[in-house]
């Protein structure tokens, strides 16, 4: 009998959400009172919907989290906080991804190299065998898969639909496969059937090589949300443009075009040398009734929220100042990963 896999869609009914809490031993030090109050605003959203689970660097840390939270006005009886040390707080790339075997959720453990060797990612690479090992993920199966893949680097429209780019996924650097070699991998793992590859769209400043999650975004079967230019002297323009129309090429399950909405680009970000930050609106993030959307208190911010909501008549958009987040060269969705139902009780 065969078995039947599927990486669920973002907006199917999720369990709780994920994060890696940022720590004085991150990279996060400079900015860690701005970081820790991103994240407390962060979960405390998270939390008056369904359950966290929180990776902390040590007890100490485990105790100032839940304070935090705790005076916030969180929900913390949806709290699951774990002392499990890490190199950073990326954890929709170094968390598990959850496919369902036969309608029963499964954890996938990736292994997780830091981008490509570009930062230290040992503690990483283990996190999600340590919160498994301490029971965070309840009776769920872990299977450890020995291919390079970090969730940001891939987008599931559920119905084995996978949309990602080339440029992350056949780097030299991770992997180093051929895509039909890749694909072979993927449709085993994660029960692809058709995959959609971009070879256009880059933000300035993205250290990830191209991951999915900055660019374009499913937000149901037939609609794509993604990260539009519409001003030729900007430096995204040509790319945006070109992904722009690679997009208008793809075909839903049923064949037919799909919906696409642009997102606005923010006003350019740059950090203290002057390099440009990649501030972008297409790293949001579907919760259990609602969708969490970056902002940058920029002029775009309410145009971004505005198409959003049309992309989700049924969810509420809340913003999330990432003004922070992005100083890392990242934002909202990728400090995240959901768990989808049956997996955290």
């Amino acid at each position: 009998m065969s078995v039947l896999t599927q990486l669920p869609a973002e907006w199917t009914e999720q369990s709780a959400v994920m994060l890696t809490w940022p720590h004085e031993r991150s990279d996060w030090l400079p900015w860690l009172p701005e970081a820790d109050r991103t994240f407390t605003g962060l979960a405390t959203e998270i939390s008056r919907r369904q359950r966290l689970v929180i990776a902390c660097y040590d007890a100490a840390h485990r105790r100032h989290v839940l304070d935090a939270l705790e005076t916030a006005g969180g929900r913390l009886d949806n709290v699951r906080a774990y002392v499990a040390p890490s190199n950073d707080t990326w954890a929709r790339d170094h968390g598990p991804l959850t496919v369902l075997r036969d309608g029963r959720p499964l954890l996938l453990d990736f292994r997780f190299n830091g981008w490509g060797g570009k930062f230290e990612h040992e503690l990483d690479d283990r996190i999600t065998r340590h919160l498994h090992a301490l029971g965070a993920f309840g009776d769920t199966p872990l299977l450890s898969v020995p291919i390079i893949l970090e969730g940001g680097g891939i987008e599931s429209a559920g119905e084995g639909t996978l949309l990602t780019t080339r440029r992350c996924l056949l780097s030299a650097t991770r992997n180093g496969w051929k895509q039909a070699e890749l694909e072979r991998h993927l449709t085993e793992c994660l029960g692809v059937r058709r995959f959609l590859w971009l070879s256009e769209g880059a933000l300035e400043g993205d250290d990830t090589d191209g991951h999915i999650d900055t660019l374009a975004r499913f937000c149901d079967p037939e609609t794509i949300a993604y990260q539009g230019c519409d001003d030729p002297a900007d430096a995204h323009f040509a790319t945006l443009r070109a992904m722009a129309r690679e997009l208008e090429t793809f075909r839903t399950h049923q064949g037919k075009p799909y919906r696409l909405v642009s997102l606005p680009l923010p006003e350019p970000v740059f950090d203290e040398q002057g390099e440009r930050l990649p501030a972008g609106y297409a790293n949001f993030l579907i919760i259990n009734g609602a969708v969490l959307a970056p902002t940058y208190a920029d002029p775009n911010d309410q145009e971004a929220l505005r198409r959003l909501q049309t992309c989700f008549p049924e969810r509420e958009i809340i913003g999330i100042d990432c003004q922070t987040l992005i100083r890392q060269y990242g934002s909202l969705h990728c400090v995240t990963m959901q768990l989808p139902l049956g997996v955290v009780g």
